[in-house]
């Protein structure tokens, strides 16, 4: 019941798998039971939402789904819990001159139904899901691939099917050229876009994303839509990161005060976020079962540039709007104080987070809200609203949200409900937002161009609003031509500095993992991304 993810949209209001995910928890029996009390192939269950479409790996682009690739699949990088590069499919990933990688391939690792996983299954994952026939919602994370241009042009006829910057060497290594160099690409491979494919899910992609076949640390075993997605431990995984456990049930909510009594009554194991209503009391219901901490995830306004309303919009009144919002107040009173008001666009706990990167904008000022809404011209209509998914506990701090501005500013204010957070993307997808939405990103990889690029780029997939401005795209396509990570990282913190002034969304507050779990389990830690370790958990003997 979180939101996006294309990165990822982040379903839920208050709440990486990164490195974590990638070691398996590996300190995840401090703590824990004694072996004797603990059963190797107990299965244990999850509160997530509905996957808003089939899983597949180029297709997931929130955390309902995402939480569920990731168990089925593995990639060739993952990231420690530093934000250090951890091989899990890969042996190494090496190149010279940022521009051209060679992969090699760790040998003998098998996807579900004992197929071999090799250079093959990477390359021609990726030109299937680069390919816009196949309408794949990441397909532009490939942009970066030398030929994406002649597969996905931007007008005009494909002139090629495959991508011309990936090539197969053998079994076991294949080459990646990108169209420019960028000093950041290894850390994109730890995304799950980046997973490869069995040969038997081209003969049907629609029914392989109904019953995936993958290659990571537990195997499908079904999927009752909008109930629950079952999956099994798999003994022959090669990985890192090895399931403790037999496997996971992803069971369904509509709302996460129903899973919270179910987590108090033992009828789900680990929840990923408590709805703000039992903030003031799960602390002392759980005990040491409850969690509190913090995430690289952020929650914003983003607005749709597309409308009428915003279609021309002085920056000045987005800034308004910002100022107009009692940041400190609401993540203090609403929210218990499981966020922190946002000072910037980046995320913490990332490669390039700066305080302060925001400056004065997202600082409350009645008085200064109120003088630059005017001098922009005024909030077209003098109304907005905000989307937001029902499903996730957002009401409250949006109507709040929506007090503070009005109360300011006498912008009127509303909340737009939308009855789950596949609904709410949908709303997105389709670009049928009214004025402006609720948008939560978690990072994808921990660095600083993943809120950037990512979220801002024209052609960007995170960027569902239709921001564009000619001098932020040209400012990230020097940050990505930058000779070294570090350069690369400090154009990105000067672009995330620009943004003031063309106001690409309201940063509002920084994500916190607020959550559970029972009695049931063991173990249970959470990544960087915010999602519990699943391969960490164990189950006690019953």
């Amino acid at each position: 019941m979180r939101g996006a993810k294309s990165a990822k949209w982040v379903a839920i209001a208050a709440v990486v798998a990164l490195g974590a995910t990638a070691c398996g928890g590996g300190d995840g029996d401090k703590g824990s039971d004694s072996k004797a009390a603990v059963d190797p192939n107990g299965k244990f269950s999850v509160e997530v939402g509905e996957p808003q479409n089939p899983l597949q790996p180029a297709n997931t682009m929130e955390s309902n789904g995402s939480i569920v690739i990731k168990s089925l699949f593995s990639g060739l990088v993952d990231y420690d819990e530093t934000g250090k590069i951890v091989y899990v499919n890969a042996e190494s990933v090496d190149s010279k001159d940022n521009k051209t990688f060679t992969v090699k391939l760790k040998p003998g690792w098998k996807f579900h139904d004992g197929t071999a996983v090799t250079a093959e299954s990477y390359v021609k994952a990726w030109n299937w899901a680069a390919n816009p026939d196949n309408k794949q919602t990441n397909s532009f994370w490939f942009s970066d691939i030398q030929g994406y241009d002649e597969v996905a042009p931007a007008e005009g006829k494909p002139k090629a099917t495959e991508l011309s910057g990936l090539k197969v060497v053998d079994d076991n290594s294949f080459t990646i050229t990108l169209s420019k160099p960028i000093p950041y690409f290894v850390y994109k491979l730890g995304y799950e876009v980046f997973a490869p494919l069995p040969e038997s899910f081209y003969k049907d992609p629609k029914a392989a994303g109904e019953n995936p076949v993958g290659n990571g640390p537990y195997k499908f075993v079904s999927w009752d839509h909008k109930k629950q997605i079952e999956v099994t431990r798999f003994d022959d995984y090669q990985g890192p990161n090895k399931a403790k456990n037999g496997g996971v049930v992803f069971k369904n909510y509509t709302n996460l005060e129903t899973a919270y009594e179910d987590l108090k009554s033992g009828n789900v194991d680990v929840l990923r976020q408590i709805a703000p209503k039992d903030l003031p009391v799960y602390k002392a219901d759980l005990g040491d079962r409850a969690v509190d901490q913090a995430y690289s995830a952020i929650q914003t306004i983003a607005v749709a540039y597309y409308t009428k309303q915003w279609k021309d919009i002085d920056p000045k009144v987005l800034q308004g709007l910002s100022m107009a919002i009692d940041r400190d107040t609401i993540t203090k009173t609403v929210l218990q104080g499981t966020r922190e008001p946002a000072t910037g666009w980046v995320a913490k706990g990332v490669l390039g987070y700066q305080p302060n990167a925001a400056g004065d904008v997202t600082k409350y000022d009645a008085a200064k809200a109120k003088e630059l809404i005017k001098a922009g011209g005024g909030v077209p209509g003098n109304a907005i609203s905000i989307q937001y998914n029902a499903d996730g506990g957002h009401k409250d701090w949006v109507e709040a949200v929506c007090n503070s501005i009005t109360k300011a500013t006498g912008v009127k204010c509303t909340g737009d409900s939308k009855a789950d957070f596949q609904a709410d993307l949908n709303a997105r997808d389709a670009k049928e937002v009214k004025s402006l939405y609720r948008s939560g990103w978690v990072l994808d990889y921990p660095f600083n161009a993943n809120f950037v690029r990512d979220l801002f780029g024209t052609k960007s997939d995170g960027n569902q609003g239709g921001f564009s401005n000619k001098t932020i795209d040209q400012d990230i396509a020097a940050a990505d031509s930058a000779s070294s990570l570090e350069e690369s990282e400090k154009k990105y913190q000067e672009i995330e500095k620009q943004l003031p002034n063309y106001m690409p969304s309201i940063p509002l507050w920084y994500y916190k993992v607020n959550a559970g779990f029972s009695e049931s389990v063991s173990g249970v830690k959470y990544a960087q991304d915010g999602d519990p370790i699943l391969t960490g958990v164990q189950v006690k003997k019953k």
